[in-house]
């Protein structure tokens, strides 16, 4: 059987494209990304690894026994903050993409961009490299909670950018919230959702905070300290029900929830984004950037690889770190990222793929999660409950399975 994660009815489906820019013009106090101030001069040596990396491409990917394809239906822009490199750098990436990659006329391609950084002659730029799909980095329309965090823009910046992408024909907007920041009520988390939703743009992303001892908020908040505003972080209580109110809303404003953290209006979901939870291949680039190929070694159903996450590791040429994926580790992330989507997991496909006893032997699991109200169960597929979305990483966890029966 083709292993259904590359191939489909015997065609080849097109990769995505990740390039991560971890250069930012501040950084934010809750960020846990590989990002971070750096001076401009690093900016060209960053972007001619980048593109010497995309020319070589073909060769990386079979070097770690990756399968690679060159067409592309996807390309995403992330970090860091990749509006504030220069526009002829941009244009430099663009222009390695499309020597080294066939791009689909319809390729959905995004560029994450901060508040406060859209100058007319980056939107110029976004349009003449072929971006279609701009992500604005807003996390709150109160101005003192984003100042809290170290964010440089205020509501009506977000708003003027949001109207210059419109009137320069850049429609597919994504605006990101967090939830949970500091100085962050019920009251100001409604502001933050219903001013989303006046905006009009077709998607928003809704994280709740993350606490974690890699960014500096997290690391204050886990040692009960007060800088960073951690002493006006609201209570795991609060972020939820702030979570829960997000869902609500966006749902009645036609803003439909389709991925844990995601929603969109109809036919707006992130095509890029989606890869990543249904197991499509992508391939990424520049720090900490990771990939999913379909192995050319008949052992593995396939391989994932990242690149350092240290910028000058990655500038000096540090190769890509493989991790081959087993069957069992396929199986598992057929469900820990396929239930992440709000349409699920459907064991007729799981089947398909892994075989009856595969999906017989997780039965239990399913039945008492079921049980426990996270997981819902219509005919055969299987998703998550509203309860089970809160719980997410908790159910993740109950699919972690020893192993699964190899095919006849």
């Amino acid at each position: 059987m083709e292993n259904v994660l590359k191939w489909d009815n015997g065609l080849c489906l097109a990769l995505g494209l990740y390039i991560s820019v971890p250069f930012c013009r501040t950084k934010c106090s809750y960020c846990n990304f590989a990002s971070d101030v750096f001076s401009r001069a690093v900016f060209e040596r960053y972007v001619d690894r980048l593109c010497d990396d995309m020319a070589s491409s073909r060769r990386m990917a079979e070097g770690v026994s990756g399968r690679f394809e060159p067409e592309v239906d996807s390309i995403y822009l992330g970090g860091g903050t990749p509006s504030v490199l220069e526009p002829r750098q941009l244009r430099r990436i663009f222009d390695a993409v499309r020597s080294h990659f066939s791009i689909r006329a319809n390729a959905e391609t995004t560029v994450e961009c901060a508040p406060g950084t859209l100058s007319p002659e980056l939107v110029s730029t976004l349009l003449a490299c072929g971006v279609n799909r701009v992500s604005l980095g807003v996390q709150s329309f109160v101005d003192h909670e984003a100042a809290a965090v170290a964010r440089l823009h205020k509501r009506d910046t977000v708003l003027e950018e949001i109207a210059r992408l419109r009137s320069s024909g850049i429609t597919n907007i994504n605006v990101d919230l967090i939830a949970g920041l500091p100085h962050q009520t019920a009251e100001s988390w409604q502001h933050s959702l219903a001013e989303a939703i006046a905006t009009g743009v077709p998607h928003v992303s809704v994280y709740m905070l993350e606490v974690d001892d890699d960014s500096r908020l997290g690391r204050e908040l886990i040692a009960g300290g007060t800088r960073y505003h951690a002493h006006f972080v609201p209570d795991d209580d609060a972020v939820s029900d702030f979570y829960s109110n997000a869902c609500d809303a966006l749902n009645a404003s036609g803003v439909a929830q389709y991925e844990i953290s995601n929603f969109a209006r109809p036919g707006f979901e992130s095509r890029h984004n989606l890869k990543y939870w249904t197991r499509l291949p992508y391939l990424g680039f520049g720090v900490d950037a990771h990939s999913l190929l379909t192995s050319t070694n008949p052992d593995f159903e396939a391989i994932r690889f990242s690149t350092a996450d240290v910028l000058e590791q990655y500038v000096s040429s540090t190769p890509p770190q493989p991790t081959p994926v087993t069957r069992s580790a396929a199986f598992e992330e057929t469900f820990f990222l396929g239930l992440r989507l709000n349409r699920g997991v459907d064991l007729r496909l799981v089947e398909s793929q892994f075989g009856a006893d595969a999906v017989q032997a997780v039965q239990p699991v399913i039945e008492e999660s079921v049980i426990a109200g996270l997981i819902e169960k219509i005919e055969r597929t299987i998703r998550l409950t509203p309860r089970g979305r809160l719980l997410s990483n908790e159910v993740f966890q109950r699919f972690l399975v020893p192993a699964v029966p190899s095919e006849a």
